[in-house]
């Protein structure tokens, strides 16, 4: 079911790691005008920043393709953003959302999806070998009273 939006954005970027945080801060400045609480917009990046890293470092391990972040304002208050990639696919979902699970290497912690699962309320990965992968996120933000001047 998709929902209705009250505002959005797309963010398509080169595959870079120092794109990376330019993500995390895009998002976070959209976010913003939800009045999230710190511990919230934390969350967010985090998550998002998870999200990206795994498109970067698993989606094109070898050359460079494009990421695209797609950020929406639902009603309810909820955020939702969906990173997605056109790389390699990801054969084993299940198996890929498993904690200490990775592919990376003895670098990698293979705690992305759990990562992101714990900081947001809603979290689905679809993947497709050699087309890619998509990861949408939401988070409910709490409804804060604006102080009246």
């Amino acid at each position: 079911m998709k929902r209705k939006s009250s505002n959005e954005f797309t963010l398509e970027f080169l595959s870079r790691s120092a794109n990376e945080g330019f993500a995390r801060m895009a998002v976070a400045c959209f976010a913003a005008q939800m009045d999230p609480t710190l511990n919230e917009l934390e969350d967010i990046k985090t998550a998002v920043s998870e999200a990206v890293t795994n498109a970067i470092v698993h989606a094109y391990p070898n050359a460079l393709g494009k990421v695209t972040v797609h950020g929406r304002i639902c009603e309810g208050n909820v955020l939702e953003i969906t990173v997605k990639d056109r790389g390699r696919g990801i054969p084993d979902v299940n198996q890929a959302r498993q904690p200490m699970f990775t592919t990376g290497g003895e670098e990698r912690s293979g705690m992305g999806f759990t990562i992101m699962e714990s900081f947001m309320d809603h979290l689905v990965v679809k993947s497709v070998v050699g087309r890619g992968t998509s990861v949408q996120m939401r988070k409910k933000l709490s409804s804060r009273l604006k102080v009246q001047k």
